[in-house]
């Protein structure tokens, strides 16, 4: 069993050349997008509950690999262990959200304030300075965790799926509760809505069904073909499946926003600032605890790094909402969607590099 696991983690074709197959998508979705625009548009459009149709389709055959690998006695047992829930939790909901004020406020409002003039006119027909919309949309970025993409970045960092799982069933009640409250609070809004709608809709067709179904067709196949033939042929032919959906993503996300990166390129560099930086702090942040309550790599890996990612579906519907989709801030939350994916596979990159600080398990 020890040598299956070995095998499994080692770098395939795709993950080993993966820095430049990001490069390449990028670069052909920002092509795609100036070149058929009209084809990126009405992809974009087909949503439900700002939760894209196009999107979730590649989210599925991203997520359904991880899940069907997923063994749910493991996850029991994950569940019997809190430390890494409990590190993530507070993270999420008591570091981040101010880290993220603070950082796209001094950015924004102060450093790069010169650089984005003017004012717009939001949904309620009240005047707003264009730099104090980019900062609500940051802030609706960062109270909203990762919990869907975030299990792809555990897998990839050779993390406990299991615990990821835990972590992310957790925060997804979790946000149902409390994204409301703090983000009326950290906005100013009193009457912030709650996107339930695409919350609920999101964890279903991002977590819930290719669970469902990774379960289910995990015992099955183990029921009729064997254990053996599970892990040495049928993972073998899908583990390319959930790397080659998170490149058609890239590809996808990319030309939608095409014309947008094109059109805009400053405005977008300028917010695409304190994102990173927020996203790289929570990341130590949350590595650096992880490894100061001994935690072990499975468990600290995917614990950082499901506080450094975002629930950008959630952050537009909210943005959307509060503010129009042509707002600022729903501008701020859409760079959210474009620095997202390749700034979490730098940060998986570090975890792998790093992973020999942490304790061994016996």
């Amino acid at each position: 069993m020890k040598q299956v696991s070995h095998e499994e983690h080692k770098l395939g074709f795709f993950e080993k050349y993966l820095t430049i197959w990001v490069i390449i998508c990028i670069g052909l979705g920002i092509l795609l997008g100036k070149t058929f625009p009209l084809v990126a548009v009405t992809l974009d459009s087909l949503s439900i509950y700002q939760v894209s149709i196009p999107i979730a389709v590649c989210l599925f055959f991203m997520m359904y690999p991880i899940m069907v690998k997923i063994d749910f006695k493991e996850v029991i047992k994950a569940g019997k262990t809190p430390g890494p829930v409990m590190l993530t939790l507070f993270v999420n909901w008591f570091v981040k959200p101010f880290t993220m004020l603070g950082i796209a406020t001094l950015f924004l409002g102060v450093i790069f304030k010169g650089w984005l003039p003017g004012v717009e006119t939001v949904k309620d027909g009240s005047q707003v300075e264009l730099y104090r919309s980019y900062i609500s949309g940051c802030i609706l970025l960062g109270i909203a965790p990762c919990t869907a993409m975030v299990l792809v970045w555990g897998h990839l960092s050779k993390g406990n799926d299991g615990h990821t799982l835990v972590m992310v069933a957790i925060n997804s009640l979790t946000m149902l509760f409390l994204y409301a409250p703090l983000g009326g609070w950290l906005l100013g809004v009193n009457r912030m809505p709650i996107p339930w709608q695409t919350i609920v809709l999101s964890v279903i067709v991002y977590v819930g069904f290719p669970l469902f179904l990774g379960y289910h067709s995990r015992r099955l196949i183990i029921a009729g073909k064997g254990m053996k033939w599970f892990e040495e042929k049928f993972l073998h032919y899908l583990t390319p499946v959930s790397i080659s959906a998170l490149l058609v993503t890239l590809i996808l996300l990319f030309s939608f926003k095409g014309d947008l990166i094109v059109k805009q390129p400053q405005v977008i560099f300028l917010i695409a600032v304190p994102l990173f930086i927020q996203t790289c702090l929570i990341f130590s942040i949350a590595y650096a605890m992880a490894k100061w309550i001994k935690l072990p790599y499975k468990d600290a890996a995917p614990s950082a790094l499901i506080g450094a990612s975002n629930h950008f579906e959630v952050a537009i519907a909210t943005s959307a909402m509060l503010f129009g989709l042509s707002s600022g801030a729903s501008l701020a939350t859409v760079v959210g969607v474009l620095i997202e994916v390749p700034v979490m596979l730098m940060l998986v990159k570090v975890c792998l590099k790093t992973k020999h600080i942490f304790k061994k398990e016996v």
